[in-house]
């Protein structure tokens, strides 16, 4: 296995960070050299998306001819219900721009077979010519997407049990801490690895140790993001409180890391 450090870029804030990732996903769609996405939901990414609004709103670019892939979906919860992550990125995104719906693809959490749905999912990304650009962010225990420690580098999409730590980490898109789903649908570590271009973002101090683990660890399944080192096209984006050990490591001042 070779190892690739990663791009990384650390930036000041949270604000920072958004309107950079932003920028690198508009800077894909507009070259023309990105034109299908792998979209990440959670917290990590309401200010990335509330920027691509507003680069579409004036005028910056469009969605029209962009064909989207999500991450993951829960299992069992309805897609229009308020914790699921396709009712997320129609308030976050789907919603406020142009994108033809058509070139929207989410998992369906409702499906009465897993593994079927999984697969026509698999299927649908080879269809259209793989994915040009992910985003992901991080748990604190260094899962990607769903995929928890344990989950090996090769897997695919695919059903998956959710730690207690998880659960407890989407807890706010829900009325109560009990309602959110103990299994969900997952993209593999395989199929984000076969991505062109990877950006993770992790924001604030509870990042800090899984971006410590990823970076700089052991490539293993108990730190999930340690795959995205056998990827050659990496960048991690995060900002000073994520980032303490980075800069310590590398003795850099806030700003790109090479």
């Amino acid at each position: 296995m070779m190892d690739h450090f990663p791009a990384i870029d650390i930036l000041p804030s949270r604000d920072a960070v958004a309107a950079y990732t932003a920028g690198l996903v508009i800077d894909g769609l507009v070259s023309g050299r990105v034109t299908t996405l792998g979209l990440a939901t959670g917290a990590t990414m309401v200010q990335v998306y509330a920027r691509l609004v507003a680069a579409y709103m004036a005028g910056a670019v469009s969605f029209r001819a962009v064909t989207t892939f999500n991450l993951d979906e829960y299992l069992g919860v309805e897609p229009t219900a308020p914790g699921s992550f396709r009712a997320f990125m129609g308030r976050c995104l789907f919603d406020r721009v142009d994108i033809e719906p058509a070139r929207i693809h989410v998992l369906d959490g409702l499906a009465r077979d897993s593994g079927i749905e999984c697969a026509r999912y698999e299927n649908r990304i080879r269809q259209t010519g793989g994915i040009g650009l992910q985003l992901l962010g991080i748990g604190t225990n260094g899962h990607i997407g769903f995929n928890e420690p344990g989950s090996d580098f090769a897997s695919r999409t695919r059903e998956i049990g959710l730690t207690d730590g998880t659960r407890a980490a989407n807890a706010a898109f829900f009325a109560a801490p009990a309602e959110v789903p103990r299994h969900a649908l997952t993209m593999g570590i395989g199929t984000i690895l076969q991505a062109r271009e990877i950006l993770l973002v992790a924001i604030g101090a509870l990042k800090a140790d899984a971006v410590n683990a990823a970076v700089f660890g052991p490539i293993s399944t108990d730190c999930p993001a340690s795959a995205l080192r056998l990827h050659p096209c990496v960048r991690i984006i995060c900002d000073a409180a994520a980032a303490p050990h980075i800069t310590g490591h590398r003795a850099a001042p806030i700003g790109r890391v090479t």
